[in-house]
């Protein structure tokens, strides 16, 4: 996709018209429909699959695009991120010399929309198990039946990746094995219980997989169970970890923009001066300020080497949390701030700096939890612990 006659990938009115609307989804509990169509046709979502990894910045160039929806809209930027990060993927691969997702750019590009049948309730070793459950069919096919949460796009995706523990045999380990299934793959069921307090648009509902049947073909990936250095593992985390820190400091951006508006709308009756003069909030709009830069530049820089391809080993994956970490502490810290600073009138459930925070306090959901990335960078630095 180029670049339009405005000169942006994203022109101001069009943000406008999401931001206006955000408010609506977020109240109504509704997808965010009318962003989405605008969003396809304009051929967003086709950015990584039109001008790939690497191949001009692509993942710098798509993470800025990210931010600056989710200044305007954080649900329909975590929605749509979630297609974006399977043409990351694929790109990502295909940027390392792996053309075993080229079919995801090039389905992508004719207007196909992926989503993640990934996450599942109770499963906290994410990509490295599953409690999905994989049978072998007489055809040479696989039947997968489980439960997988937080399906974002479930309102409009047309290809769901999904994934699942097929048992050996005969002494053979375990193995996951990742597909994925048309809208309308008998098995698959969406069922419509998004009732969350933040990223209300996202419709992330959850899906029922029930002996849902793909052919030997439709598998593109098969990985070992437990901790391994499969390119798609890096391809999915490296994705996911930077397009979420985008969402999130978009957030950021705009708490922040709210907080500045507010201190210098509001007066001090007492001390008869703006509240932008006040020396206690100026400090605390500094530090989320001082926070928000600090996540922007390890955005900046993990772009910047995943563009570049810089090799930089079991590293990657400290890194990789490490941002996504410090990416909501930012947007939490801001829009903390915005609501802070905003006067009680502020706190109205209709305001924007509370619906921004309920929004960020969703990243505390996404993997890697702080607890899991705290782990892996301590993994990163000591080794695995002993037990």
């Amino acid at each position: 996709m180029t670049e339009g006659a405005s000169g942006q990938l994203l022109p101001a009115e069009m943000l406008e018209r999401f931001r206006e609307r955000a408010a609506r989804y977020d109240a109504a509990n509704a997808f965010f429909t009318e962003d989405f169509d605008e969003l396809a046709a304009s051929g967003y979502l086709r950015i990584l699959a039109e001008v790939p990894v690497g191949d001009g910045g692509g993942m710098g160039r798509a993470a800025a695009a990210q931010r600056a929806l989710a200044a305007a809209a954080p649900a329909t930027a975590l929605g749509v991120n979630m297609h974006l990060v399977w043409t990351a993927v694929a790109g990502l691969l295909a940027d390392r010399g792996d053309a075993s997702l080229q079919f995801v750019l090039d389905e992508a590009a004719r207007g196909e929309v992926f989503a993640f049948g990934v996450s599942e309730p109770g499963n906290d070793a994410v990509l490295f198990d599953s409690l999905t459950r994989v049978d072998r069919l007489p055809d040479g096919g696989f039947s997968y039946t489980g439960t997988k949460v937080f399906t974002s796009l479930s309102p409009v995706w047309t290809r769901l990746g999904i994934f699942g523990k097929l048992e050996g045999r005969e002494g053979d380990d375990d193995v996951i094995l990742h597909a994925f299934v048309p809208r309308g793959t008998p098995g698959v069921e969406t069922v419509e219980d998004w009732n969350p307090l933040g990223m209300r648009a996202t419709q992330s509902n959850t899906t029922r997989l029930s002996d849902v049947r793909v052919r030997a073909d439709a598998v593109f990936r098969r990985v070992p169970v437990g901790p391994n250095a499969d390119l798609l593992v890096f391809g999915i985390f490296a994705a996911f970890e930077t397009l979420i820190a985008s969402v999130y400091l978009g957030i950021a951006d705009r708490a922040l923009d709210l907080a500045s508006q507010s201190l210098s709308r509001r007066r001090s009756h007492v001390a008869d001066r703006p509240l932008s003069e006040d020396p206690v909030l100026r400090n605390l709009l500094a530090g989320a300020a001082m926070q928000r830069t600090g996540a922007e530049a390890e955005l900046r820089s993990v772009t910047q080497d995943l563009d570049g391809r810089v090799e930089v080993g079991s590293q990657w994956f400290a890194r990789l949390v490490t941002l996504k970490t410090h990416a909501v502490e930012a947007a939490v810290a801001a829009t903390a701030t915005a609501l802070h600073v905003g006067g009680g009138s502020g706190f109205a459930a209709s305001s924007e700096a509370v619906r921004l925070h309920r929004d960020a306090l969703a990243g505390q959901f996404h993997p890697s939890t702080e607890e899991s990335a705290r782990a892996t960078v301590a993994t990163a630095l000591l080794g695995p612990p002993s037990v």
